[in-house]
């Protein structure tokens, strides 16, 4: 029974392992109504994205010039523009013809659609968005609603397609609970994570003594390990994400998720050739802090109000941290179970150790070189 426990936790990081772990792809919706029934709305769409769904390099050379992006703006506005509805108390308003910009953010360049819709007077607000749905299942769209009583912020997902605002309400409590679930969905999806998070769990049921690992004799020692571990994690990836996420401090994506990639294989192999023996609690700081610029990706763009900020901030924080606690409760006490049987000792921890830093160096060799190596 214990080998097949051990076996089961293998299976289930090399199941997670499968998955390319990256930025997700978002567009920016940011809407401000105005009076008589009229709404403006700003739409940012990633040129990658456009890329792959309609084609925008004529030339196949790798590079989107401004020239290419122009000679598609009616093919991007045909495919993007019926993906999105707006509608004012049950009768669909009326949209402007788009103008188009282009802008630069961390991740890469943007396609810029500005527009008006003529809305029928009275009633709440209705918004469905089908962006990207049928090709990433990933896809968000985060959209930033600023009315009469202040900001509202909603996150569309495949599972998520249609939200109604009502303009006389600030939404706080609402952008509050879709930003919890979106920390929620974001940890147990963002596998980079989740084996950087196993890969310092797999230890806590063993302790090292003359270079050798052997099993704890209580719960409690692991239960406090564990703990140490992960509120360090907290702590330092709640730091860089507020800091991200306010853009008190911005870098590069590409050297974020290249680099998340990189700590993934070090807190792996440190179970094989430990470094940070009886201070694990002292490298989940230190990466911690470098996974909380990959949390912000969700937040540290342009598009949110000030207003909504703080609250979404907090929101997906707590759904970061409740999303953790969830993983940590189901691991720690199977591993507990499993701790003085050989297939764990050797097994689980070296090989599956050696699993998760085989796969997060493809990750990395992917992220920095931007290449393709697993499809």
């Amino acid at each position: 029974m214990t080998a097949r426990l051990s076996l089961a936790l293998v299976a289930a990081m090399l199941v997670a392992g499968t998955a390319h772990a990256h930025k997700p792809s978002d567009s920016y919706l940011t809407l401000r109504t105005g009076d008589g029934g009229t709404v403006a709305l700003q739409w940012s769409i990633a040129l990658r994205d456009l890329e792959h769904a309609i084609g925008l390099d004529a030339d196949g050379d790798g590079a989107i010039t401004w020239g290419e992006l122009r000679g598609r703006h009616a093919a991007l506005a045909a495919y993007a523009l019926p993906r999105l509805q707006v509608a004012a108390g049950g009768a669909p308003c009326a949209f402007s013809a788009p103008a188009h910009e282009v802008e630069r953010r961390s991740d890469g360049a943007y396609a810029v659609l500005r527009f008006a819709a003529d809305c029928p007077r009275g009633g709440d607000l209705e918004v469905g968005y089908e962006l990207f749905f049928d090709l990433d299942r990933q896809h968000r769209g985060i959209l930033s609603l600023n009315g009469g009583a202040g900001a509202q912020t909603f996150l569309f997902r495949p599972e998520q397609r249609r939200a109604s605002f009502a303009l006389d309400a600030s939404g706080r409590l609402a952008t509050l609970c879709h930003f919890w679930r979106d920390g929620v969905w974001h940890i147990w999806i963002g596998f980079d994570h989740i084996l950087f998070l196993l890969s310092l769990l797999l230890p806590a049921v063993l302790r090292r003594e003359a270079g050798e690992w052997h099993v704890v004799d209580a719960f409690r020692p692991a239960l406090l390990d564990t703990a140490r571990v992960v509120t360090a994690f907290t702590i330092a990836h709640s730091i860089t994400l507020s800091l991200a996420a306010l853009q008190t401090v911005e870098l590069p994506s590409r050297w974020v998720e290249s680099g998340i990639a990189a700590s993934v294989v070090l807190a792996a192999l440190n179970n094989a050739y430990p470094i940070f023996r009886e201070g694990r609690w002292l490298m989940a700081f230190a990466f911690g802090l470098l996974h909380g610029f990959g949390f912000a990706s969700v937040l540290g763009e342009p598009g949110l109000e000030p207003a909504s900020m703080l609250v979404a901030l907090l929101g997906f924080n707590l759904g970061v941290e409740s999303g953790q606690l969830a993983i940590v409760a189901v691991f720690l006490p199977l591993a507990y179970a499993v701790r003085g049987s050989w297939a764990y000792r050797r097994f689980t921890l070296y090989a599956g150790s050696a699993a998760i830093a085989v796969i997060a160096a493809i990750w990395f060799v992917e992220r920095f070189f931007d290449l393709k190596l697993v499809s």
